[in-house]
């Protein structure tokens, strides 16, 4: 029987796949109400259909959060 990481099958070239609060949580070493901050001041997000869950389910494309960080350090640095 394969392992998983052997049926493991890679994207296709283009295709890049959207990260989850946690995720996102996770890959700057933030809190959810860190996350929530930065939704407010306007980071993007890609808000799906709600599945029931009191949360709303988010997703994160991670080139257009870090072009947004990478603003938002603009901006305080000329302020």
């Amino acid at each position: 029987m394969s392992t998983k990481a052997e049926r493991r099958v890679p994207l296709p070239a283009g295709l890049i796949p959207l990260l989850t609060q946690p995720e996102l949580e996770t890959y700057y070493q933030v809190s959810e109400w860190t996350v929530g901050k930065w939704i407010e001041a306007g980071m993007p997000v890609e808000r799906l259909k709600r599945t029931g869950h009191r949360k709303e389910n988010r997703r994160f494309d991670l080139a257009q959060v870090k072009a947004w960080m990478a603003e938002q350090e603009q901006l305080a640095a000329t302020a």
